[in-house]
């Protein structure tokens, strides 16, 4: 059964799982991209479900300027947690970024409920209106 908060089980960290995030978090701290997205993308090899690991990489296609693929890792993130600002906010600038305003204005409005003085998304959505 799946648990009551999420679409996925519950998982364990393995102890190397544990070892490759922080490698992960390390390179991106760092600003080793390339690096960083070799590492991510091979511990979502071994714990794919892994929220914070899905942003990030997901925040390196969009650094790349890759967004549909940023947007496939976000969404994914957002499956586990539908409340993540952080990712909603990326996801829409990534659909602005690929010209799709609606989905874009999709994420701000679910963003203003959650947080309704949210500037950023203020500021977005004045972008998306002119």
């Amino acid at each position: 059964m799946v648990g009551l908060f999420g679409k996925t089980p519950k998982f364990t960290d393995s102890k190397d799982s544990v070892k490759k995030y922080k490698e992960f978090k390390k390179l991106l701290k760092d600003k080793k991209y390339p690096e960083a997205l070799a590492s991510g993308l091979s511990l979502l090899e071994s714990v794919p479900h892994h929220h914070d690991a899905l942003f990030m990489v997901g925040s390196i296609y969009y650094l790349k300027e890759n967004y549909k693929t940023a947007l496939s890792y976000l969404d994914r993130s957002l499956d586990i947690g539908a409340y993540d600002i952080d990712a909603l906010l990326l996801k829409a600038y990534s659909h602005q970024k690929i010209s799709e305003n609606k989905h874009a204005i999709s994420c701000c409005d679910k963003i203003k409920e959650i947080d309704p003085k949210n500037k950023s998304v203020s500021q977005l959505l004045e972008q998306l209106e002119t």
